[in-house]
């Protein structure tokens, strides 16, 4: 894999220009084929059954181009419907194609759904995995990475290679006996052990005096992890789509599902190093190595493995506060990713959001401002669009926490298209939280100890915060994100840790208009599959 990964911007440069040539266009398509099955593999030494996409664990990787159309043919031969969603792609006017209960029907076993949608505007680092029943804990997921198409250049010098690592932690028990303790009222345990790219034990290679570009993302279910390279300093240079001020660091902080990309030197002595994962905020620590073997090593890794960081949640939001955006760096587009001054807009709404962890008729449910989420038979955006009565109600949450008892409900809030929002995410639990919004990327101006107040605005930074899709919550702490709601449609808003978020922390936002034009949304797919109260109803 590390010698693959050597050629791949070259391969990516060639394949955009041979893109262009056979379409005839500034915009290509890029074609798959992708069969889910189930397999048995032994990520932790236990043989168990996992998802398997196109025998592959992880999945395959999507190495694209910026503004590159995806048709992706998804056959699925599991005996449960399924969806993956694309974590961070935008699905520019098109939420059709996102991927989760919300927007889309599940596919069937023994069917299959074609998505189609574009990367837009969009460079950088993301992954996709499963949405449905909680296939995530089997794997099913895998790495997108776009690049900037030949003609825009990159805020830094052109890497030598380029390594994807997938990071996270995993569980011996079935994806089906851990849905069995949540369904059962139970909370999941403690995770098993990490995994990078599927395995405990995996190898990069690199030319010593050479510099290469590391993707990490955090696919686990519920951990934050901190990352570092035995020996080696890591600059960081993008975020989840974002190019950043690229600071030096020793380690980085990646929680549940977010991703960062930093340059690294191989300036050392020609020999192997430790790669190492470990958890945060946890009591017992669970530890992941890999090993970065210089091709002309003399010798193989040795000595204990990096130190790094456990429970210091100060250190991690004082880290989480040096992620700057770069003003002068482009982005997908030659224009400087700071032209935008989203801290001199009026915000339009302000949504306060408290996450808790209710029982609800005797049984373990998590909850947003008292509602604990639960998905409909019917879409929420097919119910939208076919004026279906009776799937959601748009005062089924309010837009600031209160007092009394949890209840479940279908929680949809309303905004308007060209809103500028203001989210504050109020944790009050002891336990780390992480939030992503489908569609968008948000700016994250603020972190803060204890209640939020409007006072706290004070602190936020308005003018040069990291854009991405997924923001942490510390415990007993508070986090706010603005986002331009230029995006038509249904998105969901969700924690990011995967036993939460089945049991109902997430909602979606309606983001409306009540002109209908292509220019905010396309039209429903012809493909589009039909469930619940949209069954014979005509597209």
């Amino acid at each position: 894999m590390g010698k693959e990964a050597i050629f791949l911007y070259l391969f990516c440069g060639v394949l955009a220009a041979l893109s262009v040539n056979v379409a005839n266009a500034d915009d290509p398509y890029r074609f798959y084929t992708w069969t889910v099955t189930y397999g048995y593999i032994s990520p932790l030494g236990v043989r168990q059954q996992v998802i398997l996409i196109n025998g592959q664990f992880p999945g395959p990787r999507l190495d694209v181009v910026t503004n590159n159309n995806i048709i992706l043919n998804l056959i699925n031969k599991l005996d449960k419907p399924f969806l993956l969603t694309w974590n961070g792609i935008k699905q520019r006017k098109n939420s059709w194609q996102d991927g989760v209960l919300g927007t889309n029907c599940p596919i069937p076993p023994n069917s299959n759904y074609t998505y189609k949608f574009q990367v837009k505007d969009q460079i950088g680092t993301f992954t996709y995995f499963p949405s449905t029943q909680f296939h995530k804990a089997a794997g099913g997921y895998g790495a997108i990475n776009i690049y900037a198409r030949p003609r825009i250049p990159v805020p830094y010098p052109f890497p030598n290679g380029d390594f994807t690592l997938l990071i996270g932690d995993w569980y011996k028990k079935s994806h089906t006996t851990l849905q069995t303790f949540l369904d059962s009222g139970k909370s999941l345990p403690f995770p098993d052990g990490l995994i990078i790219n599927g395995q405990t034990h995996t190898t990069f290679t690199g030319d010593q005096g050479k510099t290469y570009m590391f993707r990490i993302s955090n696919v686990g279910l519920s951990t934050s992890l901190n990352f570092r390279i035995q020996g080696h300093t890591m600059k960081l240079v993008e975020v989840e789509g974002s190019h950043t001020i690229q600071n030096i660091y020793d380690s980085l902080d990646v929680h549940v599902g977010q991703s960062v990309a930093v340059v690294v030197t191989l300036n050392q002595s020609p020999k192997d190093y430790y790669i190492v994962a470990s958890t945060r905020f946890t009591k017992q620590v669970l530890t992941a190595s890999a090993v970065l073997h210089y091709s002309n090593s003399k010798a193989p890794a040795s000595g204990p493995l990096p130190v790094g960081p456990t429970y210091q949640v100060h250190w991690s939001m004082k880290q989480a506060r040096t992620f700057r955006w770069n003003l002068t760096a482009n982005a997908a587009r030659p224009n400087p990713q700071g032209s935008y001054h989203y801290g001199k807009i009026a915000i339009t709404k302000t949504f306060v959001l408290g996450n808790s962890a209710p029982l609800i008729n005797g049984k373990q449910r998590y909850a947003v401002n008292r509602v604990s989420y639960i998905n409909p038979d019917t879409p929420l955006k097919l119910a939208d669009h076919f004026n279906i009565q009776g799937v959601f109600t748009m005062n089924s949450i309010q837009g600031l926490p209160s007092d009394g008892p949890a209840y479940i409900s279908t929680s949809v809030i309303p905004t308007n298209l060209h809103d500028f929002i203001e989210v504050v995410f109020q944790n009050n639990e002891n336990t780390i939280q992480s939030w992503h919004l489908d569609g968008y990327d948000f700016w994250v101006v603020g972190f803060g100890f204890g209640q939020w107040t409007q006072a706290k605005r004070r602190t936020y930074n308005l003018v040069d915060a990291l854009t991405r899709h997924t923001v942490q919550v510390y415990p007993n702490s508070w986090s706010t994100i603005l986002v331009s709601l230029d995006n038509q449609g249904m998105w969901n808003m969700r924690s990011a840790i995967w036993e939460r978020q089945y049991l109902g922390q997430q909602l979606y936002l309606r983001v409306w208009t009540q002109v209908k034009s292509f220019a905010n949304e396309y039209d429903i797919p012809s493909n589009a599959l039909l469930c619940g109260k949209a069954i014979g109803r005509h597209q």
